[in-house]
């Protein structure tokens, strides 16, 4: 099913609207007709992400998102997905992050990766992707929703840009040699007390995966990795509501730790 462009930007208007004014909306798949079609979801995003870019944002990097088997099958998709992440999305380690940015914010800790030379020739393999990466770093990813109470499909996640809202980088640069990725164990907490756990192989079994995967969509779309993009690659444990006040620790293992907190 081919959906309609006039429909494709009436959802990317919504979207942006929603974004501007914090205020949630109804599902995008109701204006799309489809809560399958990841190509038209792809096509409202891209919209939006064109609009940030001319209004002065700058692309930071990507993320990747939807990469527990379980998410997977609950939302009926067999693939991860990917947004845009922008420089003014992205906080340091130990700050305080405005609420007032945010619509439904939900905290995931996550393995960040820093990309150290262009990703331009798919399809990559894995050693190559290991090689391209300069260095890791602990991460919390605050996704947001401007889809009312979480009511997504793929279609809404991928349009509403992967469900992006800000992301939190931790300030001890790791190289891949100096941790096992895969086994990296991770604990967050919301205000000492712990709410998620998981390790790296959580993340499509190992969050070099996860890299690879979209190193090689994104060839396919034209807008390849390069050096210096950062690549937040997928929650290693469940994600949690947190609300003004709250403190986010996540800790990494050998990776190090992040923490933040949601200022009111």
């Amino acid at each position: 099913m081919t959906v309609d462009q006039t429909l494709i930007k009436q959802a990317a208007d919504a979207l942006w609207h929603a974004d501007r004014n914090l205020a949630p909306i109804a599902p995008i798949r109701e204006i799309l007709g489809t809560s399958t079609d990841i190509d038209a979801g792809y096509a409202v995003q891209q919209i939006n992400t064109n609009r940030k870019v001319a209004s002065g944002h700058r692309i930071s990097g990507r993320k990747i998102g939807v990469t527990s088997k379980a998410v997977q099958q609950q939302i009926g998709v067999d693939q991860p997905d990917f947004g845009t992440l922008f420089t003014d999305t992205e906080y340091g380690d130990n700050v305080d992050i405005p609420a007032s940015r945010l619509i439904q914010p939900r905290a995931e800790a996550e393995v960040a990766l820093v990309v150290g030379r262009d990703l331009n020739n798919a399809p990559h393999g894995f050693v190559e992707i290991m090689r391209s990466i300069e260095f890791a770093l602990p991460s919390i990813e605050i996704v947001d929703s401007r889809i009312a109470n979480w009511q997504i499909s793929i279609v809404d996640t991928v349009a509403d840009n992967a469900s992006c809202g800000l992301y939190v980088i931790g300030s001890r640069p790791v190289p891949l040699s100096a941790f096992d990725i895969r086994t990296v164990p991770m604990s967050m907490t919301i205000n000492g007390v712990e709410v998620s756990t998981g390790s790296g192989g959580a993340c499509l079994g190992n969050p070099l995966h996860a890299a690879r995967w979209l190193a090689d969509v994104l060839c396919e779309r034209g807008i390849p990795l390069k050096a210096g993009d950062v690549l937040m690659t997928g929650a290693l444990g469940p994600m949690q509501a947190i609300a003004p006040g709250d403190e986010v620790v996540a800790n990494f293992g050998d990776l190090g730790s992040v923490v933040t907190r949601l200022a009111h």
